[in-house]
């Protein structure tokens, strides 16, 4: 159980990560927006010019509840976010175990930190239909300034692994063990593949899956094709209009 001064603390940390408490202006993401919009930035639905995440509030606390759930059923394993942004998950991932004292497990922040890659002629047809490249200009973020927004908060440290590189050349020797939380953000078919098909099976019973794009064609459907290959029933939970969720018993 937390103190009500830890729950407090988290509570501040998602304001801050989402940047409600001074609001900025978002660039256009589901067309434009007339300045400012609570709901739009609770529900992680523009793309904030200031603020270290554009999940928005709800999305945040199902990462915080996913999070404590599995320290306090004790599910062993790390952290991951693959598709980081500005790091702003990853921070709030890190300030949970920081606010439950836990000093065994990491946060992997996984990332090409050069955007989304291009899409070739070999590339699967969703994500050629989809070219997210074309908005790399606001999508590529580099390790350096998630290191500096991480030490924004204090909690830059030997908790904090970054692997740095395309998914699909990353995650099949990435030095994790076991993973307790792994949340995919990489909004391409391939991406999400990619990190299913190397993560998912170091994913401890117990442990969730958290989807950041399932609303988007490429990577539901990666999902929805891993999931029949391998004989996933687990039921999708959804956590607002754009991401889900679900937790391994098998």
């Amino acid at each position: 159980m937390l103190s009500r001064g830890g729950e407090l603390y988290l509570d501040l940390m998602k304001r801050v990560l989402a940047n409600v408490v001074y609001e900025d202006a978002p660039v256009g993401w589901y067309g434009d927006l007339d300045g400012y919009d609570t709901r739009a930035r609770s529900q992680g639905l523009d793309l904030p010019t200031t603020a270290h995440t554009m999940v928005g509030l709800k999305r945040l606390a199902n990462v915080q509840t996913c999070v404590e759930r599995v320290i306090r059923d004790k599910v062993p394993g790390d952290l991951i976010e693959t598709g980081v942004w500005r790091g702003g998950v990853c921070i709030l991932m890190r300030a949970v175990l920081e606010a439950y004292g836990v000093r065994d497990r990491r946060v992997w922040v996984a990332d090409s930190f050069e955007g989304v890659p291009v899409v070739h002629s070999a590339s699967h047809p969703l994500d050629r239909d989809m070219a997210l490249h074309r908005i790399n200009g606001v999508l590529k973020i580099s390790q350096e300034e998630v290191r500096e927004n991480f030490s924004r908060y204090g909690l830059l440290d030997g908790q904090v692994e970054f692997l740095a590189g395309w998914f699909n050349e990353t995650l099949p020797g990435a030095p994790v063990d076991s993973l307790a939380v792994m949340r995919l953000d990489g909004d391409l078919y391939e991406s999400t593949m990619d990190a299913l098909t190397h993560l998912y099976p170091k994913l401890s019973v117990g442990g969730f899956v958290i989807i950041d794009d399932y609303n988007i064609e490429p990577c539901r459907q990666a999902v929805w094709d891993y999931r029949g290959r391998y004989g996933i029933e687990e039921p999708i939970e959804p956590v607002d209009t754009c991401g889900v969720h679900w937790r391994r018993t098998g």
